[in-house]
């Protein structure tokens, strides 16, 4: 799916009973997020462990916590994450709450089937750099874990089993905003100047792909579509989905980022080169919108997207 054209896209969806979110029977184009479903304690609690082991990755340094802090809104703080052997990550690390709602795991969009779901974590040059067959290995001389993965699965630590306890553990890292409230009919949970930010938002045109439950994460765009960006180049994770297609009509074409939790989240974009939430306002207004906005509008936009700040962080079942 992709939207060339965003301004266009949304005033004719503003105007229209067929707007995507009129579909999914809703007024707004954003969509609380649903209420959150009773998962198995303990895949929970093993998944969580899994998350925090340094023997997922080839040199026993890196966890999917180290990227993923859920202290620091499921990022890390930093432009590109650090991986095996001391390599740069291709791209910013994405917030991993919420991640569940995202409609493809990565930033080009490489798909992965279900039962290979964590293949680009573990066997990723930049990320773990390791192989199921040693993983598997190593979590299985644990004989605590071990015992974990029998009671569970009946079987022990595999590509499988390993996914889909990482995968019961990412259904926990949800977190509901104020802003969840406000569109369950809570009108006091944001302020006057909040809602003035949001009918900014959609005003301007951000909602044409920063929509739907996880506010973005279900498309792709090109990166400066009204405006060529300056400093993108014809190699590396600037490509974006040209990487993965090979297509030239997909060159610097990304996968929309959620914007839950976005103040929490600095630095911004796929290469993390913009450090601030108001810098990275002014920069969709002037590459993927083409339009120009008073100061007053960008601060009104900004204080809305604080308010899509999770409530509880970590949420309930993040830490032990």
């Amino acid at each position: 799916m992709y939207a060339t054209h965003p301004c266009a896209i949304l005033l004719a969806a503003l105007c229209s009973a067929a707007a995507p979110w009129a579909a999914a029977g809703t007024s707004e184009p954003i969509r609380a997020l649903p209420e959150l479903r009773a998962q198995d304690p303990a895949r929970v609690v093993l998944g969580r462990a899994l998350f925090n082991d340094r023997r997922l990755s080839r040199d026993g340094r890196q966890n999917c916590a180290s990227c993923h802090q859920l202290a620091k809104g499921g990022a890390d703080s930093v432009a590109r994450s650090i991986g095996a052997d001391g390599k740069a990550n291709l791209f910013n690390t994405p917030t991993v709450y919420n991640s569940i709602y995202n409609f493809r795991p990565s930033w080009n969009g490489r798909e992965f089937p279900p039962e290979h779901r964590f293949d680009h974590l573990i066997e990723g040059p930049a990320l773990f750099a390791n192989n199921w067959t040693t993983v598997s290995a190593r979590l299985a001389q644990d004989p605590q874990l071990l015992a974990q993965f029998r009671d569970i699965y009946g079987s022990g630590p595999n590509a499988a089993t390993v996914g889909d306890a990482l995968q019961a553990f990412l259904r926990v890292l949800v977190t509901p905003s104020r802003f969840d409230r406000y569109l369950r009919g809570d009108a006091g949970a944001i302020t006057a100047d909040e809602k003035a930010g949001y009918a900014r938002f959609k005003g301007f045109g951000c909602a044409a792909c920063h929509q739907g439950r996880n506010v973005g994460g279900n498309m792709f765009q090109k990166f400066g579509a009204m405006r060529e960006l300056p400093g993108l180049t014809g190699s590396g994770a600037d490509l974006g989905r040209y990487q993965v297609t090979g297509r030239e009509a997909d060159r610097h074409v990304f996968r929309v980022p959620s914007l839950r939790n976005v103040a929490l989240t600095a630095p911004y974009f796929h290469d993390g080169s913009v450090a601030t939430l108001d810098e990275a306002v002014e920069v969709m207004f002037k590459y993927q919108l083409g339009r120009s906005a008073t100061a007053r509008d960008k601060e009104l936009i900004v204080q809305f997207l604080r308010t899509l700040s999770g409530e509880q962080m970590p949420p309930p079942g993040a830490l032990p």
